[in-house]
């Protein structure tokens, strides 16, 4: 049993589970979402599976606490919900569209082993699968987006010695999960879904008031760590771009336990993104912190291999950018300064924060990795340029001239800011390279693949920032579901592709190399997989060389759509660190 003290004021304890097969006193209720679109009016009468035993001390609350807490409970009850209801929601928040089918979210999971294995897992495949996704703990009150969901972490655990292999799912316990698990309600604002409009403002001013009373705790975090895994320096961090990582132990026999928030053993106090970068060579960590409310809107921060702080430098931007993944080359750094941007006052106007403002261009700094501050950073614009995700960079030069050039990888996405704002328009999300001479400040843009949507992708990690040739991607249609993966050879252009088949769909590929010497193609490819036909999810293995299926998993039980993954190999597992 896991006990844990999240609040200063009101203090109480919450102790949570690991095992949720275990009988308790107090169980969180939770909603198993059917497999076809609920309409928002049935939620409230689906079944209330039970989902993890809690034992919860209520908060000891003082006699003007309790009168705040009532009023304000009374207010978002009879006021604040009524009105959100009579609003209309576009498609990207609208509950019904966002939980519906495989999106819907999932309970937690303990380790189950022995699972039934098609083919043969690759011997270098000994270690574990993990992938991040945003799953829900409770019914949204109002607007959701995909983003918006809690962290749940899905772990296939593979030991192919003894052809064997074992799946668990667990909630990353946030200081938002387990507030709000003690709470037994949503309490904190989710970021997209809910705060945009009038209403909106509404509701951060009512958790505001909620937070300066004492009744709920933002200071320890408010963010999913949905998004990204990554594991550095003997720990797995679950990120997301609104908190610190969080630290999840895979245990030896495949289950997930949370050791709290990590900030580098106290070097660091700020949001990372989802998607730091570590160089290959040197295994120098390198990551951003977003900060859309105040100035540096952007800090740049590297890490020796042992976690320790070298440096920390302020990127200044004239308004904050939506910045969710960067680049790294050997000798530099790139950052994107894109059009879609964070505006609160749009709020005030009816709008999202989050908006294309078309009047800015998009824009990409290099950075020398050995700078110590921007004095010596070179911006270079990229017009009608908005990625989510940069997928490798490299440096080259010129074949006429000899002016050295940047290379970008990247899945460029129109409309810009279509994944927040609803457009009409059909999404687009085309693999393109962008060439940036460092010389003479100008850019070019060429689409590598533009018949598919190539979203949630790989290169072979151990040639970041390096010249690549080929990119693993998610087939994003029919989007944002994934109908396949593609091997694209950058080179040529050609593009080998392996299709999960009628009713079948997965996600992000996550590249396993067999060996660091071997072929930049040499490893195998791995992702879960969800049979809609048939009901049941899997873990496919996929030979990158030739992009054939070696192996399948299937698993016990319904993994939903989600982000991104990593592998954590047996080796990594024996060098893990307590948080």
């Amino acid at each position: 049993m896991q006990t844990i003290k999240p609040l200063n004021s009101p203090s109480f304890s919450c102790n949570i589970l690991i095992n949720p097969s275990k009988k308790n006193s107090t169980t969180l209720p939770r909603r198993e979402f059917p497999s076809s679109s609920p309409s928002r009016q049935s939620l409230s009468n689906l079944p209330e599976p039970k989902l993890c035993p809690l034992n919860i001390d209520l908060p000891k609350l003082n006699p003007l606490q309790k009168v705040a807490s009532l009023a304000l409970d009374m207010l978002e009850k009879s006021v604040i919900t009524k009105l959100e209801k009579r609003h209309k929601l576009n498609r990207t928040v609208d509950p019904e569209i966002q939980l519906q089918g495989n999106f819907a979210p999932v309970q937690e999971c303990p380790v189950q082993h022995g699972l039934e294995i098609t083919g043969k897992i690759p011997l270098n495949l000994k270690g574990v699968y993990v992938r991040n996704g945003a799953n829900p703990l409770f019914d949204p009150i109002n607007g959701h987006h995909l983003f918006d969901g809690d962290g749940m972490i899905h772990a296939v655990k593979l030991d192919p010695q003894n052809d064997n292999a074992s799946y668990s799912c667990r909630f990353t316990q946030t200081n938002r999960f387990i507030q709000e698990a003690a709470m037994n309600r949503p309490i904190f604002p989710k970021p997209i879904g809910e705060l945009h409009g009038h209403l909106g403002l509404v509701r951060l001013a009512l958790f505001l008031a909620r937070a300066s009373l004492g009744l709920v705790d933002a200071t320890k975090g408010t963010g999913a760590a949905n998004a990204g895994l990554f594991f550095f320096n003997g720990r797995l961090l679950a990120m997301s771009e609104d908190d610190l990582p969080y630290c999840v132990c895979i245990k030896n026999d495949g289950e997930l336990e949370t050791n709290g928030r990590y900030n580098f053993n106290g070097q660091i106090n700020d949001p990372l993104i989802a998607h730091p970068k570590v160089d290959p060579t040197t295994g120098e960590f390198y990551t951003l912190s977003c900060n859309v409310l105040k100035k540096p809107y952007i800090k740049f921060f590297k890490f020796d291999t042992c976690g320790n702080k070298s440096r920390d430098i302020s990127i200044s931007l004239r308004t904050p950018s939506v910045i969710h993944d960067f680049a790294i080359t050997e000798s530099h750094v790139i950052i994107p300064d894109y059009q879609v941007v964070f505006k609160l006052s749009e709020m005030l106007r009816g709008g999202s924060p989050v908006i294309h403002d078309p009047n800015k261009v998009s824009r990409f700094s290099v950075l020398s990795k050995e700078d110590h501050d921007e004095s010596r950073i070179k911006w270079i614009e990229v017009p009608n340029c908005f990625c989510m995700h940069l997928w490798n960079a490299w440096e080259e030069n010129h074949e006429e001239s000899g002016d050295q050039i940047i290379v970008i990888i990247g899945s460029c996405i129109s409309p810009p800011g279509s994944i927040f704002s609803g457009s009409d328009e059909p999404l687009k999300s085309e693999l393109t390279e962008i060439r940036l001479n460092l010389k003479t400040g100008e850019s070019t843009k060429r689409i590598i693949v533009s018949e598919l949507n190539l979203e949630a992708g790989q290169v072979n990690k151990t040639r970041l920032g390096r010249k690549t040739r080929y990119t693993f991607m998610a087939i994003a249609e029919p989007w944002p579901k994934c109908s396949g993966l593609a091997k694209v050879d950058l080179v040529t252009g050609n593009i080998t592709k392996f299709l999960y088949g009628d009713k079948r769909y997965g996600g992000e590929p996550y590249f396993v190399p067999s060996t660091k010497e071997g072929e930049e193609d040499e490893g195998y490819l791995i992702s879960y997989v969800r049979d809609e036909k048939k009901e049941k999810s899997e873990l496919i293995i996929i030979n990158a060389k030739n992009m054939k299926q070696v192996a399948l998993v299937k698993l016990p039980k319904r993994v939903p759509y989600g982000f991104h993954g990593t592998f954590v190999s047996s080796q990594d597992l024996c060098n893990q660190s307590s948080c």
